[in-house]
C-alpha cells in the first residue's frame, strides 16, 4: 500500500487542479468577458450568473498546492522558488477579484473602479497561470535536488503563449457559461463572443502542440515514437471533433451542449498534458528528470504516514517516515518563505 500512496495523491492533486480550472475557469472567463459587455446592467446580469458559485471553486486551487506540499515536499520546494513571482501575482490578482466581486454591487461612484479590478484581476490570474503552465513544460533548472535558476526563467515567449492561451480558454468557458444561463442581449453577445474564442483557442493548441516536440524532445518521443503514436492518436482526433461539435452547437442555438464540449475540450488538452510529462512533477531544464514519482524516488517524497496502532486506546500515532528526515530543513524554510502566501490565499478565499 506504501507503494502506491505517491501515485494515489498524484491522482488528487492532477483532479483538484482540473477541477479548479473547469470551476473557477468559467469565473475568470465572466471577468475576461467584462470589458466587452455593452452596458452596467448586462454586466451585472453577468455576475449574477456566478453569484452562488464563484467563492468556493478556489478551494480546489488550495487542495491541490497543499496536497503537494504534503505528499511531494521535495518537488513543491523547488516548483514554488522557480514560479514563485506568477504564484504571487495570480494570488495577488485572485484577491483583487474577490474583493471587486463584493464590493462592485455596494458602489457608487466607485462602481467603475471595482469594475475595472474585477476584469483585471481576472485576466492576470489567468495569464499567470497559463505563465505557470508554460514554465512546467519548459523545465526548472535543477542541481543537488534544489531551484538552481534565476527568478524570472519562467518569463519565455513559450511562458507568454500559453498565458494568452488560457485567457482564451477561459473565456471560452465564461462565454459558453453565459450561454447556458443568461438570455436575451447578454446570451447573443456571449454566443457570438464564443465562436470568436474557439477559433482562438485552437489556434493557440495547434501552435503549442507543434512548438512541444519540436522544442522538446522528450515529447516528440512520447507522441511519435512506436507504439506510442499507435495508443494516443485519438487525442488529436477527439479535440478536433469536439471543436467541431462546439461550433455546430453554437450556430444550432444548443444552450448547455456548448458548454459540456468547452469542459470537453479543457479535459483533452489536459490528457494531452498529461502523456507528454507523465509520471514526472518536475522537469530539468536540461531534458533530464527530477524529483519524478518512479519508484526509486518513491518513499522520498512521502512527508507523513499515519498509522494506528494496536496499543491500547488504539490512538492515532503520527510518524515522520525516515527516508523524509534529509527534506525536513528544506520544507521548513520552504515553509517560512510561503507563509505570507497562505495568509494572502485565505484573504482571498474569505
Amino acid at each position: 500500500m506504501e507503494t502506491y500512496l505517491p501515485v494515489i495523491w498524484a491522482a488528487i492533486i492532477g483532479l483538484a487542479v482540473a477541477m479548479y480550472v473547469i470551476l473557477d475557469g468559467f469565473d475568470l472567463g465572466i471577468g475576461i468577458l467584462f470589458p466587452f459587455a455593452e452596458t452596467d446592467r448586462e454586466r451585472d446580469q453577468m455576475m449574477n450568473s456566478v453569484a452562488p458559485f464563484w467563492d468556493g471553486n478556489e478551494t480546489w486551487l488550495v487542495l491541490g498546492g497543499a496536497g503537494m506540499m504534503v505528499a511531494f515536499p521535495l518537488a513543491y520546494s523547488i516548483i514554488l522558488p522557480a514560479l514563485y513571482l506568477p504564484v504571487i501575482i495570480m494570488l495577488l490578482a485572485l484577491v483583487f477579484r474577490g474583493v471587486a466581486f463584493e464590493f462592485r454591487w455596494i458602489g457608487v461612484t466607485s462602481k467603475p473602479h471595482w469594475t475595472f479590478a474585477f476584469a483585471a484581476g481576472s485576466a492576470l490570474a489567468a495569464f499567470c497561470q497559463g505563465l505557470i503552465l508554460g514554465g512546467m513544460i519548459e523545465g526548472i533548472k535543477v542541481e543537488n535536488r534544489a531551484f538552481a535558476g534565476s527568478a524570472f526563467d519562467w518569463a519565455t515567449p513559450f511562458g507568454v503563449l500559453c498565458g494568452l492561451g488560457l485567457v482564451a480558454g477561459y473565456g471560452l468557458l465564461g462565454a459558453t457559461w453565459l450561454v447556458m444561463k443568461t438570455e436575451g442581449r447578454v446570451a447573443e453577445h456571449a454566443r457570438t463572443e464564443a465562436k470568436l474564442l474557439l477559433l482562438a483557442v485552437l489556434a493557440f493548441m495547434a501552435i503549442v502542440s507543434l512548438w512541444t516536440p519540436l522544442a522538446f524532445e522528450r515529447i516528440a518521443v512520447r507522441w511519435f515514437s512506436l507504439p506510442n503514436i499507435l495508443f494516443f492518436w485519438w487525442v488529436p482526433a477527439a479535440t478536433a471533433l469536439v471543436a467541431f461539435a462546439l461550433w455546430r452547437w453554437l450556430e444550432t442555438g444548443h444552450e448547455v451542449l456548448p458548454f459540456l464540449a468547452t469542459i470537453a475540450l479543457f479535459l483533452l488538452g489536459y490528457l494531452g498534458l498529461l502523456i507528454s510529462n507523465f509520471p514526472y512533477l518536475v522537469l530539468h531544464a536540461d531534458g533530464n528528470v527530477g524529483a519524478a514519482a518512479d519508484h526509486s524516488r518513491l518513499h522520498d517524497f512521502r512527508l507523513l504516514d499515519l498509522r494506528r496502532k494496536a496499543a491500547r486506546g488504539r490512538r492515532l500515532s503520527l510518524k515522520i517516515d525516515a527516508s523524509c528526515l534529509g527534506n525536513i530543513p528544506r520544507l521548513e524554510a520552504t515553509m517560512r518563505k510561503i507563509a505570507p502566501m497562505v495568509t494572502t490565499m485565505s484573504v482571498a478565499l474569505t
